[in-house]
């Protein structure tokens, strides 16, 4: 004997759905046939109403028209008057029943007069824009010479939803994206996603909850958040990026309509992504306002700074990447069980890297996928040994993260300078391996030996280069740079600086944001721009200076890395700003000693060369950076001419660099090179 199987929901909704539509069939032919001249239509309705009747019965949960229904409050007449639009599409018969009805062959289709007029119920409100109908854009009015008269159809998203089938509007393909669930989440960020679930259980479901506006530079870290909070809600949620929402106000309005009609019929939360939104577009910017005032569905802002909403409720949550614990978890995680193995090393990339949940999580993967290779490639090797041996690719690894957002602000210097490279006094040498002493140890002493306390201001590593152009100073950056094994990045604050009132702090703090994921080092060049000695406050102007060179004071004080200045006049900086620097290195003019020092390293091992004479190109009174630009020019012109650097080269050179820095070169200094 065997057990009958209980139908599913999508087999029970669809066979509700054709009962229901078999009653709307029978209304038309009433319509044609009224029912005092013979007794059919009565059977055939009492017929379909025990059919509809056993449908119901076997539905295990609400069916789509049930739910359609409830969502968006369409009274008797409404439902019935969408079912006549649906069976155009799904019952073969209707077109030929319409244009009976209706009594010409050229009308076979539903419209607004063959529903007043055959279907149970008719009200004329039904018809009018803001009606469920039209509103919500269930059915689509076609053109012509009456409202009455103009052809009906049902809209084809409404169309598949009733048969139980579920998909996005395709309207809105290309400007809202599904956001996936996310993986894990720190502790720091679970709280955050359980105060927005509080936040909106909390809310009446007769009012819409209030918007929950996530700020911060961790944009992943946001998104895991509103998936979380959305997920335990059972809400989908898709994602919209400001650059994609229409700034005209009809197109807005229209995209409004769908996503609040896509809302309820998905049960859907939106994502407003503004963390992407760099330039003050003030159509964009007005388009976003009015989207967040008028938007009836629950909605999570993504964004770098605060925004305000006139009349909506909105709640701000600052948002920060996982805590120095929480990374150290994740890398312990992911890397385990040959984590044990790596002996404090984790502990070195939690102090100088401070990444995300999924890029550390990628870092690892990218780590143990090429253990795995290495031991493929030598069995003898233990999978703890491989990881341990390569800490350093893994270092390099998380400097590849963190650079993206940095390469798109500020200039990457490569070029790989050591500390033979740099001539210079042994005090200034002294200082700068401080510096790099300080970085190194700084979560030792910061972190174990307490000096962090509980506040991040003065905490920042920070220092002045000052010294004539071509004295070394973006050398010493980039020995320091490769002393510690970090990213050396060039920001020319000559270009940062905007007379725009608030827009060089936006600059600034684009620049630091970014830097903090990587902890690398900044190199500001052109300090005269920005830090000359402050004026006394006569004017706007004036002011906002000041306020701009008291928000790089800050920003500086707090970062996690080492940020330089450069500065070809140390004089004119005030001492107030000198203070607050950690590190003051003087880069001297070069002395004949030092010269002939930098001439005898400056020439590559495999330049070939003949007869130079460092004593005499020391005679050339220069700095550092033109000894260079002049053995450059040198080596080319023996090239060209398929010779070894010769000193008759180098003085064509020296002629030439002279040319440019606009001086005479003096019988002295060349007098017996040739």
């Amino acid at each position: 004997m065997t057990t009958a199987v209980a139908p599913t929901w999508s087999d029970a909704n669809q066979r509700y759905l054709m009962a229901a539509i078999a009653l709307i069939r029978v209304a038309l032919e009433r319509q044609i046939v009224p029912s005092s001249a013979t007794g059919t239509a009565s059977v055939d309705e009492s017929n379909a109403r025990q059919a509809l009747e056993r449908a119901i019965a076997h539905l295990p949960s609400p069916s789509a028209l049930e739910r359609i229904c409830n969502l968006f409050g369409l009274s008797s007449f409404e439902r019935d008057l969408l079912l006549l639009c649906a069976g155009m599409e799904l019952e073969s018969s209707f077109s030929n029943l319409c244009a009976t009805a209706q009594g010409d062959p050229q009308r076979n289709y539903p419209t607004f007069s063959l529903s007043l007029s055959a279907l149970p119920n008719p009200h004329w409100s039904a018809l009018t824009p803001k009606a469920p109908l039209r509103r919500w854009q269930l059915i689509e009015v076609g053109p012509g010479r009456a409202l009455t008269l103009s052809p009906l159809r049902i809209d084809e998203r409404i169309l598949h939803y009733l048969t139980g089938v579920q998909h996005l509007d395709e309207r809105l393909f290309g400007m809202i994206t599904p956001l996936l669930a996310a993986g894990e989440q720190v502790p720091s960020h679970q709280k955050l996603a359980e105060q927005i679930v509080a936040i909106w259980s909390a809310n009446s479901p007769a009012t819409y909850p209030p918007i929950i506006q996530l700020c911060g530079d961790d944009a992943a870290g946001k998104q895991a958040i509103a998936s979380h909070a959305c997920h335990s809600l059972g809400l989908s949620v898709y994602s919209l990026s400001s650059h994609t929402i229409p700034t005209n106000a009809n197109d807005l309005y229209r995209f409004l309509r769908l996503w609040e009609r896509e809302s309820l019929l998905m049960v859907s939360a939106l994502l407003l992504d503004c963390d992407d939104l760099e330039t003050t577009d003030a159509a964009r910017e007005g388009a976003i306002a009015q989207l967040t005032e008028l938007i009836n569905s629950p909605l999570i802002i993504s964004t770098r700074d605060r925004r305000r909403s006139r009349q909506r409720p909105l709640i701000t949550l600052d948002v920060y990447p996982p805590t120095s614990s929480e990374q150290r978890l994740l890398w312990h995680t992911h890397l385990a069980p040959a984590a044990i193995e790596l002996n404090g090393q984790i502990d070195k990339l939690v102090s100088q890297f401070n990444l995300n949940a999924p890029v550390i999580q990628a870092s690892c993967a990218e780590a143990i996928g090429r253990i795995n290779r290495e031991l493929q490639k030598d069995g003898r090797k233990s999978e703890e040994t491989a990881v341990s041996s390569d800490f350093q690719a893994l270092w390099d690894t998380c400097r590849v993260q963190a650079r993206p957002r940095l390469d798109d602000l500020a200039q990457r210097i490569e070029s790989g300078s050591a500390w033979n490279d740099l001539v210079l006094p042994d005090s200034q040498r002294q200082v700068l391996r401080d510096i790099a002493a300080h970085v190194r140890q700084r979560a030792k002493v910061y972190e174990q030996w307490g000096f962090a306390g509980k506040g991040g201001r003065g905490l920042g590593i920070t220092a002045l280069f000052a010294g004539a152009s071509g004295t070394g100073k973006t050398m010493a950056a980039d020995v320091l740079a490769q002393e510690l094994q970090l990213d050396l990045y060039r920001i020319d604050l000559s270009s940062v600086v905007s007379k725009y009132i608030g827009e060089t702090e936006k600059n600034l703090r684009r620049v630091f944001d970014a830097a903090e994921v990587g902890g690398v080092i900044l190199l500001f060049d052109e300090a005269d721009a920005l830090f000359g000695k402050r004026s006394d406050v006569k004017d706007s102007h004036d002011r906002y200076a000041n306020m701009e060179v008291s928000y790089l004071l800050q920003r500086m004080e707090a970062y996690r890395g080492l940020a330089i200045l450069t500065t070809n006049l140390k004089d004119s900086l005030d001492q107030a700003f000198l203070r607050r620097l950690r590190f003051v290195v003087q880069f001297p003019f070069p002395s004949a000693e030092q010269r002939a020092e930098i001439w005898n390293r400056v020439f590559p091992g495999n330049t070939p060369t003949d007869g130079l004479d460092p004593r005499k190109l020391a005679r050339l009174n220069v700095a550092g950076g033109n000894i260079r630009n002049i053995a450059l020019n040198a080596a080319f012109l023996a090239a060209d001419a398929e010779e070894p650097v010769m000193m008759k080269h180098v003085l064509s050179a020296a002629r030439s660099e002279y040319a440019k820095l606009e001086r005479p070169l003096t019988d002295s200094e060349v007098k017996g090179w040739i």
